[in-house]
């Protein structure tokens, strides 16, 4: 364990093929300074500008922000260098936040985002997160940090990075160019728990938003809820890879039948890939 100011980092892991402290020795953490907001730590300034655009108004994130109130306890699986975790804490000053995230480099960000732009009382596991706990082998692409994970696909990630760039208007040849080597992972090994562990280790008898985004692995996160658990969370927001086996129908089954309100939107930039957003609140 490692602390900081405000704070603790926990959890280790073991690296192959990358250097076990950083996920690849070539990862120095740099500060970007993001449009309309903080300067923040990370391995790769274009791509935490883009997922920075993701938590502006109007999208999903900013209106699950919203909802929050001082003292509400957002938990962040998949949290990367904690961009979400630091937008809720700018609208809503005085959230705890709890926050998951594997990849050793983006894990030593998170950790220094969190100590500097959010409330005292924050929590950052060095873990993944599935439905059962254990160690798994975890991709990381240090060129497009924001898709790596347990169920990291080269062929199929690249699919939806050209999709995304002929949507925004980029020409097939210059987008093929782009996305060349942007998903050249490196594997390592990592530790695994379950949402429902997180809560009893850090004693959260509430999570006002959970926030998932962990590339294909979604509903293994779910379903690893306990059903005791269930009743504390008020809130779901999630990016969905579907699948052949309805991952999406799935997990709209499983958040209504918790009691949710869901709903199911795509970014007109992602048409024609299985990216979904997926919004759970509690009915009023």
């Amino acid at each position: 364990m490692t602390g900081t100011v405000g704070g603790a980092a926990t959890g280790t892991d073991a690296a192959t093929g990358a250097d076990a402290g950083t996920g690849r020795v070539e990862d120095v953490p740099e500060v970007q300074r993001l449009p309309g907001g903080p300067a923040v730590w990370c391995t790769n300034g274009p791509a935490a500008v883009a997922m920075w655009r993701e938590m502006l108004p109007p999208g999903l994130y900013h209106r699950a922000a919203e909802r929050l109130r001082p003292g509400d306890t957002v938990l962040d699986i998949g949290a990367n260098i904690g961009l979400m975790s630091v937008y809720c804490a700018r609208l809503r000053p005085g959230v705890r936040i709890v926050a998951a995230e594997p990849a050793p480099a983006l894990h030593t960000c998170l950790t220094r985002n969190l100590a500097e732009h959010t409330a005292p009382g924050w929590r950052a596991d060095r873990t993944a997160v599935a439905d059962r706990p254990g160690r798994r082998t975890f991709t990381y692409y240090p060129q497009a940090p924001g898709n790596s994970g347990l169920h990291a696909d080269r062929a199929a990630d690249d699919e939806i990075t050209l999709a995304y760039l002929r949507n925004s208007g980029v020409d097939a040849e210059d987008a093929a160019e782009l996305v060349g080597e942007l998903h050249r992972g490196v594997e390592f090994t990592v530790p695994v728990v379950t949402v429902s562990e997180l809560l009893r280790r850090h004693r959260v008898d509430r999570v006002e938003l959970l926030k998932v985004d962990v590339e294909r692995a979604e509903l293994e996160v779910l379903t690893g809820i306990e059903a005791g658990h269930w009743p504390r969370v008020g809130a779901v927001v999630a990016e969905v890879h579907d699948d052949a086996d309805g991952r999406l129908s799935r997990i709209r089954a499983l958040l209504t039948g918790h009691g949710f309100e869901v709903r199911v939107t795509q970014d007109p930039l992602l048409t024609g890939t299985p990216l979904y957003d997926v919004e759970a609140v509690r009915p009023v």
